[in-house]
């Protein structure tokens, strides 16, 4: 009984329009951010490594490499911060979490691509890039 009065609580905070996004794909979270009384929108682009929680605690991590650092950030899911989420690449992985790409460097972070038919709407297996 209580559970369901959670997800009627919680189905009103919840995005209808969020875009359908999996572990390892590089995605471009475009954040609203307040400096005194203006906003502006700030792109991250990285690889989701991670996605946890549900409904509207659902959190996803998105990692990037800056002047050789790596940088992670966690957004809530269905935050009114989020303006947009825009994938620009999926790859094929095999893990829920990707938490081994910490460790690596240089080439070795490199994911391989899955390319999506647009006629079919399938996925399909791909070489990787060549940078």
């Amino acid at each position: 009984m209580s559970q369901e009065l959670v997800k009627k609580v919680e189905s009103r905070y919840l995005k209808p329009e969020i875009d359908d996004f999996d572990i390892g794909d590089t995605v471009e979270v475009h954040c609203r951010i307040l400096e005194g009384d203006k906003e502006r929108i700030q792109v991250f682009s990285g690889v989701v490594i991670a996605r946890s929680g549900s409904g509207t605690r659902e959190m996803f991590t998105v990692r990037r490499i800056v002047q050789g650092e790596g940088v992670e950030r966690k957004f809530p899911l269905h935050s009114p911060r989020i303006a947009k989420i825009v994938v620009t690449r999926s790859s094929i992985v095999r893990r829920a979490k990707l938490y081994y790409l910490r460790d690596r460097v240089g080439k070795a972070v490199r994911l391989t691509e899955r390319r999506v038919d647009q006629k079919k709407k399938r996925k399909t297996k791909a070489e990787p890039l060549t940078e």
